[in-house]
């Protein structure tokens, strides 16, 4: 299978990775050159353009930043769009909004390709090692020709439904994942306010009701310090958008939605865009005159599963 890999950022770069593990036929682009350096290195190939990779692969992936940047790399005049083959697959593994990765599909369905959507979820130490979970949505013969590189870049692989299917429950996950990560910000300062020791705190959550996938992961980033866990407050800020969207279209009157919303907009004015988003943490430790933190915590978090072969749930 050739693949054509658009966009090596955090994610999209550590989901190439684990392609040119795999021995893929592996392509990348990215608009930075450099971050490509890696990849061409170990065997890969540059691609010129967006469409003249299309032209050449069975499956051509993008994972980018926002649906708008999605839509202008399959939509330009050198675009995929422009590129691609009857009987290709575009996979789009960016977090972007259904109603949008619909009506690209439509538009890749009627050069006689196929679509599917699959982001990813479980963060960037799991992408690392291929075990990150993958929700794929689009037609059955879609996802099977997709499924060997899915596998490659994914340990727990679920086919959701029709095409925009992923992209909806997949926003949904980082809805309920933020959720998680300002209450936790709210437990941990209200505990050191108490002179709690905050490893036993973290334990304490750790092993009871309160404890979650959020927890194990960016609680730990958080008391370190670091609070890198390579994901940022605009990042949420557009995941946690296009939650808010869907529930709008569909008449949901949602109230801690639009909270979150106003939270995370509140720490992008104060720290910046690009601050790492369990600095969310810093308006209270701000407000309340503490700094949260412990030894023993690590730095970035790693994963500990060796790399795996994928599976269909």
């Amino acid at each position: 299978m050739k693949v054509g890999f658009i966009g090596l950022g955090n994610v999209g770069g550590k989901l190439a990775g684990s392609l040119l593990r795999d021995g893929f036929d592996l392509t990348v682009r990215d608009l930075d050159k450099a971050a490509a350096q890696p990849f061409l290195d170990r065997g890969a190939s540059w691609g010129d353009s967006p469409k003249s990779m299309a032209a050449a692969a069975d499956l051509i992936v993008t994972c980018l930043p926002s649906p708008s940047v999605s839509a202008a790399v399959l939509e330009a005049d050198d675009g995929v769009l422009a590129g691609l083959r009857p009987g290709a697959v575009w996979a789009e593994m960016s977090t972007t909004d259904r109603q949008e990765v619909i009506r690209l599909g439509e538009k890749v369905s009627a050069l006689g390709a196929q679509a599917i959507d699959c982001p990813v979820s479980g963060g960037c130490h799991r992408a690392a090692t291929g075990n990150i979970a993958i929700l794929a949505g689009g037609a059955q013969a879609a996802f099977e020709k997709a499924l060997p590189a899915l596998k490659s870049m994914g340990r727990s692989i679920l086919h959701t439904g029709p095409l925009g299917s992923a992209s909806f429950l997949k926003v949904v996950t980082n809805y309920l994942a933020t959720a998680n990560l300002v209450s936790l910000c709210e437990a941990l300062t209200v505990s050191q306010l108490a002179d709690m020791d905050m490893r036993t705190a973290y334990e304490a959550i750790r092993i009871s009701s309160g404890n979650s996938f959020v927890h194990e992961t960016e609680s730990q980033v958080i008391l370190n310090g670091s609070r890198n866990i390579n994901f940022t407050m605009d990042l949420v800020l557009k995941d946690i958008g296009l939650f808010q969207a869907e529930a709008e279209r569909l008449g949901a009157p949602l109230e801690l939605s639009p909270l979150l919303i106003e939270i995370f907009r509140d720490g992008a004015a104060r720290y910046g865009d690009r601050e790492w988003s369990p600095n969310i943490i810093r308006r209270l430790e701000d407000a309340c005159g503490v700094s949260v933190q412990a030894s023993g915590f690590p730095e970035e978090i790693t994963d500990s599963e060796p790399p795996g072969q994928g599976s269909v749930l």
